[in-house]
């Protein structure tokens, strides 16, 4: 894969300090639901616990080698949207899910992309119709159980079971609605910054099935990085798991954060993510 990093000159500060919500260890796994739990049931447990942390421009102050998927976790592409109109359900479905298989490909060398789900998400208080809003506890959606286990969920047994003797990778790929994003940007971790053992494996609850994502714990070598006012135009791809080794990033860390450098006016963040199995 290519290392790719957009230089657009409009953003001065070279980095924010900012709170970002590590979990906090007890031993206990902590769980999340996907929908509204029963009565009485807490739709998230665990303790959590804000960290002031610096986190890079990474357009003015990338690592010395740049950035790229497979050894960060993550990286910037440019790329125009097929579609506008991201209330139109079957328009995403269709050219959107079209454009971006055709994108991933090109990206990241992949010979197959499945694209198996995809969330709208408002942060401002009128979102309705399924829209989520932005997640700000640090996670990652994968983990290296429930990793193979979606090859498995969204492909027939036996040509799963063929594709999981190669390797593999889930990607999402995050690009902003409408307006540069303006609140609640994305941070994302190095993936070389990570120690395995700061990633705790929480229970992730649907009505039909129980996944499991990452938390994880505060680590003071953790290498945070943003990319200040994303257009609509600008597309990151976030590794959340790949099969191979080697030195190659396997998952990575991100949440969404307050910055402190938004405009006292800014507008509510929209976006749009899907997820996708990668095979090569």
């Amino acid at each position: 894969m290519s290392d790719v990093i957009i230089e657009r000159p409009v953003e001065q500060l070279t980095e924010v300090e900012a709170s970002l919500n590590y979990l906090v260890p007890t031993g206990v796994k902590p769980s999340s639901y996907a929908y509204e739990p029963p009565p009485g049931v807490p739709r998230r447990t665990g303790e959590y616990r804000t960290h002031a942390v610096k986190i890079a421009n990474a357009r003015l102050r990338p690592p010395p080698a740049g950035l790229s998927l497979d050894r960060n976790g993550f990286e910037l592409h440019r790329e125009r949207s097929a579609v506008s109109d991201y209330s139109d359900e079957a328009s995403i479905r269709s050219a959107y899910y079209a454009q971006s298989e055709r994108l991933l490909i090109q990206w990241t060398g992949a010979n197959r992309v499945v694209i198996f789900d995809h969330t709208l998400r408002d942060d401002s208080a009128s979102r309705s119709g399924g829209v989520k809003e932005p997640v700000h506890l640090i996670h990652n959606d994968q983990t290296f159980v429930s990793g193979p286990r979606r090859v498995r969920d969204h492909l027939p047994a036996d040509e799963a079971a063929q594709l999981l003797r190669g390797r593999f990778a889930i990607v999402n790929l995050w690009r902003p609605i409408g307006e540069p994003v303006e609140s609640s940007p994305l941070a994302l971790c190095d993936s070389r910054s990570i120690d395995a053992r700061d990633a705790v494996a929480q229970d992730f609850i649907y009505p039909t099935m129980t996944g499991e994502t990452y938390a994880f714990v505060h680590n003071a070598q953790h290498r945070w990085y943003y990319f200040p006012q994303m257009s609509p135009d600008e597309a990151i791809l976030i590794k959340i798991y790949d099969s191979a080794g080697d030195g190659v990033a396997r998952f990575t860390a991100h949440t969404a954060f307050d910055d402190p450098s938004s405009p006292p006016d800014a507008r509510p963040r929209r976006s749009i993510e899907l997820r996708t199995l990668l095979f090569f």
